[in-house]
């Protein structure tokens, strides 16, 4: 891969690349529509992601090309931007942008960025973008930031220049990454703790279910209102802040005090899943994939069933997934409504699982799901550290 951009960047620009970086994308194994409830998540980085090669160039310019976008933008350096239209370029235009508020002068530079996560399917490309020229400039220009410094760079540019309102969890995952580690992260405080998950004879396959996700950001909005609503209710009578302050036996005892049926069911999703992530990191420590399945499974009921965000196609994806011998666990991941689902299969059947998946959900869905293969790999980091092999496997 590495040797094919290069020739691609010499055919673009005249010249050779400076250096080469590459960030991944992630998957959250467990932990869904916690962040926002002062709880805990647990992401990995993936094995694919986003490939970038850069050289200075003396003509007071940046200029954006993408092997994956036909458009492309050749912009002066000037003291400040804005974003343009919806192209992928305002990403790293962002980074440049934020690196210029904080002082840190930016000279002209040639990109080529490379990225082989599925456009829309929810792995985080764009925090993968963000993250990987933010550690690409930082790199070049010695600008002294940390690396948790660029993930709030990050989030600061998806927030204020492009204007979503993520959490920190994407930038987190995709910069901290560790090969064969799950980061249980509490995005409030942005404590975390790498948990040893050997993954032994299984590797992740995620599914894509290719369903535009128009809904997921206005029901997001309303799952945020619906959490505040239940925690205004628990604070008459508990001194808590978040609704994750408070373990599932507590929530037991006070849920009196909830009196909206749909309030309920979704303060019970999200405390009882913050609970599951607890009990994860106890079972992938001492390598106990079938446990770590069940609470997989747990947690997509829950989704499905209080807290509302799965929808048919997610929902195929665990109902197949269950009737497979070769899988250990299979759950939605992210914000739902379309997007991905995650299983844990034996590396041997992967090809059998994804050929029955795609058979079984089209069958149902009516048009094919995408599936891929990964292992838990590491985070962002310049190109050489990386093998330089395709780590991408798929179907569909």
């Amino acid at each position: 891969m590495k040797y094919f951009l290069e020739q691609e960047f010499n055919k673009l620009y005249n010249k050779d690349a400076h250096n080469a970086y590459f960030s991944p994308g992630r998957v959250n194994l467990i932990g869904e529509h916690i962040d926002y409830n002062g709880g805990l998540v647990m992401p990995c980085a993936i094995t694919f992601g986003t490939y970038l090669l850069v050289s200075p160039n003396n003509d007071n310019v940046f200029r954006f090309k993408s092997l994956n976008f036909e458009d492309a933008l050749e912009i002066p350096v000037q003291a400040d931007y804005v974003k343009t239209g919806e192209s992928w370029f305002n990403y790293p235009l962002g980074v440049i942008e934020q690196f210029l508020k904080d002082g840190h002068p930016v000279k002209g530079y040639d990109f080529l960025f490379y990225g082989d996560i599925p456009i829309g399917s929810g792995l985080s490309s764009s925090a993968s973008i963000e993250v990987v020229t933010g550690f690409a400039l930082n790199d070049l220009m010695d600008s002294g930031y940390s690396k948790l410094d660029l993930v709030k760079l990050a989030k600061s540019v998806e927030n204020n220049f492009i204007g979503v309102n993520c959490g920190i969890m994407d930038q987190f995952a995709v910069a901290f990454g560790e090969k064969n580690k799950a980061l249980m992260l509490n995005c409030d405080t942005l404590d975390y703790k790498a948990v040893d998950t050997n993954l032994g004879d299984y590797i992740l396959a995620i599914i894509n279910t290719n369903k535009p996700r128009k809904l997921a950001e206005s029901k997001y909005n309303e799952r945020v209102q619906e959490c505040q609503a239940a925690l205004t209710a628990l604070q008459q009578e508990l001194d808590i802040q978040y609704l994750c302050d408070i373990d599932a036996a507590t929530f037991e005892q006070h849920k009196h005090l909830i009196t909206d049926a749909i309030i309920y069911k979704r303060a019970k999703h999200v405390i009882e899943e913050n609970d599951r992530v607890k009990l994860a990191a106890v079972a992938l420590s001492s390598n106990n994939l079938a446990e770590f399945g069940r609470l997989m499974y747990a947690s997509h009921d829950s989704l499905r069933d209080l807290y509302e965000v799965s929808g048919k196609e997610l929902d195929t994806i665990a109902e197949y997934s269950k009737t497979d011998a070769n899988v250990a666990g299979a759950r939605m991941t992210g914000a739902g409504f379309g997007g991905c689902g995650i299983a844990l299969v034996k590396e041997s059947a992967f090809d059998d699982f994804s050929e029955k998946m795609i058979d079984y959900y089209t069958h149902k869905i009516g048009y094919a799901p995408s599936v891929y293969s990964s292992l838990i790999g590491n985070g962002v980091g310049l190109l050489a550290a990386f093998a330089t092999d395709d780590t991408l496997k798929g179907k569909g």
